[in-house]
Formats: structure tokens, C-alpha cells, sequence
């Protein structure tokens, strides 16, 4: 068996979007209907993709907004980022459209493993502010994977993470193909 790899997303998003909330699910298997906003927190967890197995560390942020100035604890050390909206909160997508440009501006402008998330799809459809499209389309403009999620019913949750771990690789794997360049 391979070597254990080691990976570290962080959970970035608007305030009240349910960060917490997916984290617990896809950690703990379980929805947290109450608890205080968080300042950070960190998770660990053991997790197989395809005959790999990861040592998954997920650190859980406070809720952001457009003005929040991002640590350079958000971009040193960081392999990947999952960024999380309401689909009940056109603000939070307009916050989560920021915080990506401020880390794709910190990191020196260069591809990132993003997961975008469209939270609380279990909603009634009357209380949503954000199409499915909306999600999609932005998606496609950065390079990154979309999914919506309820962490409240665990839909697609364990999804998520699965998918930034794979496009953690995806990215990194892609540095040097087909450049041509070669050592003698």
C-alpha cells in the first residue's frame, strides 16, 4: 500500500452558509443543528480515493466577507479550497466570487484546486436566490468542480471532499505535462 499523503483544504465562505455544518457531516457523519459561529476549527480525517489513502486536514474558517483581509495562513501550507455559499443568499455568492479573486491575487495568480458549493439545497425552492446555473457558470470561469449540498440531509457531502482531494492532484499533476522541456 502507498504511503499515507497528507492534504490541507480550507472551508472559506460568507457567514451562516453551513461550513460548520458540512464539515461535522462529512467528519462526524451527523448535522449540528445549533452551535457557536466559529472563529476556526480543524478536523482531521482518514480518507481513500481510488488506491490512495489521504490524512485529510480540513480547517474550518470564520464566515467572511467582501471587506475580510485573508491571512497568509489561507494560502501558505494550503492545498486546496472549498468555497461555500448559500443557495438562499445572493450575498454569499457575491462574497464567495471576492474571496476567490483575493486568493487567486495572493497565491500570484496561479490554478487552484477549488470545490464551489452551493449549501442548503434542501430548501424550499421559493426561499433560493441562486440558480443551479448561476453555480455552474461561475464554476466554469475558474477551472473548478461544482456540487450542491445540504449538509442537513448529508447530500453530497462526503462528495465534496472526495472531489478536492481529486482535484488537488488533477492541478498539481498538470504542472509540467506537456512542456516539452527536458533535463540532459
Amino acid at each position: 500500500m502507498p504511503p499515507v499523503r497528507y492534504r490541507k483544504v480550507l472551508i472559506l465562505g460568507y457567514r451562516a452558509v453551513g461550513k460548520t455544518s458540512l464539515a461535522h457531516q462529512f467528519v462526524e457523519g451527523k448535522f449540528v443543528e445549533c452551535y457557536e459561529p466559529t472563529v476556526e476549527s480543524t478536523y482531521n480525517k482518514m480518507v481513500v480515493v481510488g488506491k490512495d489513502e489521504f490524512q485529510l486536514q480540513l480547517v474550518d474558517t470564520a464566515g467572511q466577507d467582501e471587506y475580510s483581509i485573508l491571512p497568509h495562513s489561507f494560502v501558505i501550507g494550503i492545498h486546496g479550497y472549498v468555497l461555500v455559499y448559500s443557495v438562499t443568499s445572493l450575498r454569499s455568492f457575491q462574497v464567495v466570487k471576492t474571496l476567490h479573486n483575493k486568493l487567486y491575487e495572493s497565491r500570484g495568480k496561479t490554478r487552484m484546486p477549488v470545490v464551489l458549493v452551493g449549501n442548503k439545497a434542501d430548501l424550499s425552492l421559493q426561499s433560493r436566490e441562486v440558480k443551479t446555473d448561476e453555480g455552474k457558470k461561475l464554476a466554469e470561469s475558474w477551472g473548478a468542480i461544482f456540487l450542491e449540498s445540504s449538509a442537513k440531509e448529508s447530500q453530497v457531502t462526503q462528495g465534496i471532499f472526495t472531489k478536492i482531494i481529486e482535484e488537488i492532484d488533477r492541478v498539481d499533476n498538470s504542472y509540467g505535462r506537456s512542456s516539452g522541456c527536458r533535463l540532459m
